[in-house]
């Protein structure tokens, strides 16, 4: 009996996929401790976002009403994953 806990999903060469991440922009609506941001997406869904690790090495700050590029993971639609500060 051969059973598997997780099944890996794999491309034509074997490879391990990586899943896909949303991509949505929104405006940072508040700003809270430990470089966490509520944002306000364009459709008025707020979620809890948290910088990327090339935006927080560069010291890129964001305040009130910046617009902003970030990566949603599919299973989790209420964190997100800041990756761009807008103009």
């Amino acid at each position: 009996m051969n059973t598997r806990c997780h099944q890996a999903k794999t491309s034509h060469y074997g490879r391990l996929i990586k899943e896909e991440h949303i991509e949505v922009e929104g405006r940072v609506q508040t700003v809270l401790p430990g470089t966490m941001f509520r944002v306000e997406l364009d459709n008025r869904h707020l979620v809890l976002a948290t910088i990327c690790g090339k935006m927080r090495k560069r010291w890129v700050r964001l305040t009130v009403g910046d617009r902003v590029k970030m990566e949603m993971s599919p299973y989790d639609l209420n964190k997100a994953r800041i990756t761009w500060r807008l103009k």
